[in-house]
C-alpha cells in the first residue's frame, strides 16, 4: 500500500508541470479556441449583408461586439461548428478595401487546417513564418493584443469579401484577423 502511494504522488508531481505550463504567458483564450481548427474559411457574406461606414478616427476600434455567449471573446471567432462570427460585413465594406490588391503577389504556402504556422516574430504592422510576411489590417489592430507573435500557431484562409486580404486565424485564442501578404524571402 505504501508503494502504491509513493507510486501515485509520484505520478501526480510529474504530471503537475503540464498542466500549468504556459500560465505565465497569460493565456488569453478565456476557455475559448484551445487548438481548435476550422475546417474551411468563411463562407461569402450575404448579398444584403449590412454595410458599415468606416469609424471617423481611422483605425480606432470600430463600435461592434463579437462575444455572442458566455466564455466568447469579445473579437471576430470561430465557433466549433464552424461558424465564423463577425465576418460579415460584404464585399463593400470601405474598411478593407484595397487600392492595389496582392501588391506583392499571392500567398502560396497552402490554406486551411491541414497548414498550420508557427509564427516566428514581428508584431501586428509585420508578422512572419516560413519566410512569408504579413501585416494585420489596421481596423482589426484591437483584437490581436493577446497574440503571442513568436509562437502561436495560425492557419491562414482566403477571404471571400476582401479583395487583397486573407483571414489569420489562431487556433490558441480563436479568433482571427483580417491580413495582407507583404510576400516571401
Amino acid at each position: 500500500m505504501k508503494k502504491l502511494s509513493v507510486l501515485l504522488a509520484t505520478l501526480v508531481m510529474c504530471s503537475l508541470p503540464a498542466l500549468t505550463q504556459d500560465r505565465g504567458r497569460g493565456d488569453g483564450n478565456r476557455g475559448f479556441g484551445g487548438g481548435h481548427i476550422p475546417p474551411h474559411g468563411p463562407p461569402p457574406a450575404a448579398a444584403h449583408a449590412p454595410q458599415r461606414a468606416a469609424p471617423e478616427n481611422h483605425g480606432g476600434p470600430e463600435n461592434r461586439h463579437f462575444s455572442d455567449a458566455t466564455g466568447h471573446p469579445e473579437a471576430p471567432h470561430v465557433h466549433s461548428d464552424g461558424r465564423w462570427i463577425g465576418h460579415d460585413s460584404g464585399r463593400n465594406d470601405p474598411r478593407f478595401h484595397v487600392e492595389h490588391p496582392w501588391e506583392h503577389g499571392h500567398f502560396n504556402g497552402g490554406f486551411g487546417r491541414d497548414h498550420v504556422f508557427h509564427l516566428g516574430g514581428g508584431n501586428r504592422e509585420r508578422f512572419w513564418f516560413n519566410g512569408f510576411y504579413f501585416s494585420v489590417a489596421p481596423y482589426d489592430y484591437p483584437y490581436v493584443g493577446d497574440w503571442f507573435w513568436d509562437s502561436d500557431n495560425i492557419v491562414i484562409y482566403e477571404d471571400p469579401d476582401h479583395p487583397g486580404w486573407y483571414l489569420a486565424y489562431n487556433a490558441r485564442t480563436g479568433t482571427y484577423v483580417h491580413v495582407t501578404y507583404l510576400g516571401n524571402q
